[in-house]
């Protein structure tokens, strides 16, 4: 198996082997396209994300040692108490419940959480109670935004400056839109929460969407830069070369990211029923496979279609192709004459 996967390796390094990323580019845009479009919609039709508390605001119980950790009593708890209200009830762990409805007076907060003993049996003492104003949830919402687009102008600038020159930031900015569209779709077409853990993984796999990006995007400079007068490929070819090269390394990156990954999303959600460990490494598996196909199918074709239309970029591909039509027209010529 491992003698398969390196001759494999090789032979997209070498050329023997190639999927032609940039040449369908028109179809991976389509198919993006839905993506993009389903993403925008789901939650149009769905009525909204389910934002966590930290972001909406309300009022939450957790009660610990029960014995037997169903919803229904919970639910049955709150709408004894106050019947408008909409109680999202969870499980924590195997003996936890944890309640979160609109913020409710003080009055109605001592009333739930003895309601909620009273439910599951235990000591009011086992219920702790907290709150969120909603004050609070726009201060992490307005912060949320303001560090996604600090993150987006950082890594434009960064990207820009290092590979000088604006498409491939441009190209690589594209992608990272692409990877948060469709990471945020998937959170609402699942019901996923949307807590501030979840927004410091989406925020990750930003970055790592990005390193894989930086990755190709280097190759890709190599063989259209410093190559470029030598080379007998055309600018897209030479792009597409440099995105099979590094083929096998983004897919092995992203196993070994994920691979450990799924295991702290395992354990943090059906073992140890950490809130927090299972929003961070959820939005951190969503993420990575994202971020993985993006710099393949998006990235990497739109930086070649971004620069083929240079005059230095014209002119090298004609060149490429006048002296292939002349190595064809002299074999045919030979084949003729032998």
């Amino acid at each position: 198996m491992a003698n398969r996967m390196a001759t494999f390796g090789n032979d997209l390094y070498t050329g023997k082997r190639s999927f032609n990323f940039v040449g369908k580019r028109n179809t991976w845009y389509i198919i993006i396209g839905a993506l993009l479009l389903a993403a925008i919609l789901i939650p149009i039709v769905k009525g909204g994300f389910n934002f966590g508390i930290e972001f909406r605001g309300g009022s939450q119980f957790v009660v610990t040692s029960v014995a037997d950790a169903s919803q229904e009593p919970a639910i049955e708890a709150v709408a004894s108490v106050v019947p408008e209200a909409v109680a999202r009830v969870s499980t924590v762990g195997d003996s936890g419940v944890r309640v979160q409805t609109d913020q409710l007076t003080q009055e109605q907060t001592s009333e739930v959480a003895t309601a909620l003993a009273d439910a599951y049996d235990v000591p009011v003492s086992e219920v702790a109670s907290s709150f969120i104003g909603p004050v609070w949830g726009a201060d992490i919402t307005r912060q949320t935004i303001q560090g996604l687009i600090v993150l987006l102008v950082l890594a434009a600038v960064g990207m820009a400056l290092y590979f000088r020159t604006w498409k491939m930031s441009l190209a690589a900015i594209g992608a990272l839109l692409v990877d948060l569209i469709v990471t945020v779709g998937i959170y609402a077409a699942t019901g996923f929460e949307i807590t501030p853990a979840a927004v410091i993984g989406i925020l990750t796999i930003l970055a790592y969407s990005l390193y894989d990006t930086v990755v190709v995007f280097d190759k890709i400079r190599e063989n259209t830069t410093e190559d470029a007068v030598k080379s007998k490929h055309t600018f897209a070819e030479s792009t597409n070369l440099a995105v099979n090269q590094t083929l096998v390394r983004s897919i092995n990156t992203s196993v070994v990211a994920a691979l450990p990954v799924a295991a702290i999303l395992f354990f943090g959600a059906f073992v140890l029923g950490a809130d927090t460990l299972r929003d961070i490494s959820l939005a951190l598996f969503i993420g990575i496979l994202v971020g993985t196909w993006s710099t393949v199918f998006l990235a990497a074709p739109l930086y070649s279609q971004l620069r083929e239309g240079e005059k230095d970029v014209v002119k090298h591909d004609k060149q490429v192709l006048a002296a292939r039509e002349k190595a064809a027209a002299a074999a045919s010529a030979d084949a003729v004459t032998a």
